[in-house]
């Protein structure tokens, strides 16, 4: 998959699932999502992960912080993009955004809006890594996502703290492109032809 064919998706499903626990793999690839973020897995049953979605066409993107066993670096990077195939990467860390790029990896940016200082720390490191996507942590914050969608072209994902629909249509409806879910009861919802979140 390649960048403009992700952020089509994004644009038009609006959903990615994040996935924590293996019991919840088949309830992620039953749904309608722009993509599945695994925080789940080793280097010994993450490719079995990967192939399981991508024989689904979904994309899938590896949370690398959470997948024991990878080194975070090069080495570790061109294994993940040669052996494991993943679509691409999440991470919070501008050198695997940079690494994971170099080896024809998508990648998503994910940032923390803890502070006015997180933000501008934010926006110099998505101009500095250039990720296919930016996700904004907690989605709870509205204001911000505008406040970014301003200063930004990347797509923005919302993720974080989602707990209702009503909370995912108010992110959507502030300028993020998708959000991004733990809740396994949330992947259900559909984002399809809803104009009501159309910005």
């Amino acid at each position: 998959m390649n960048q403009a064919e992700f952020r089509a998706r994004l644009a038009q499903t609006k959903l990615i699932a994040s996935v924590k626990e293996a019991k919840h793999l088949e309830k992620a690839a039953e749904a309608n999502l722009s993509a599945a973020v695994l925080s789940i897995g080793n280097i010994g049953v993450i490719k079995g992960y990967v192939d399981f979605f991508k024989s689904r066409e979904i994309p899938v993107f590896l949370h690398l912080e959470r997948i024991g066993g990878i080194s975070y670096d090069r080495e570790g990077i061109a294994f993940l993009a040669h052996y494991v195939k993943p679509d691409g990467i999440v991470t919070t860390r501008n050198t695997l955004v940079k690494l994971a790029k170099k080896q024809g990896l998508l990648t998503i940016q994910r940032l923390f809006l803890v502070d006015s200082d997180s933000l501008k720390s934010g926006l110099q490191s998505i101009q500095d890594t250039q990720p296919d996507a930016v996700e904004l942590m907690p989605a709870l914050l509205p204001e911000y996502i505008e406040e970014f969608r301003s200063m930004i072209d990347t797509p923005i994902i919302a993720g974080g703290l989602l707990r209702k629909r009503e909370q995912m249509e108010v992110v959507l409806q502030h300028g993020a492109t998708a959000v991004s879910v733990g809740s396994p009861s949330l992947w259900k919802e559909s984002f399809i032809n809803d104009y009501s979140v159309v910005i």
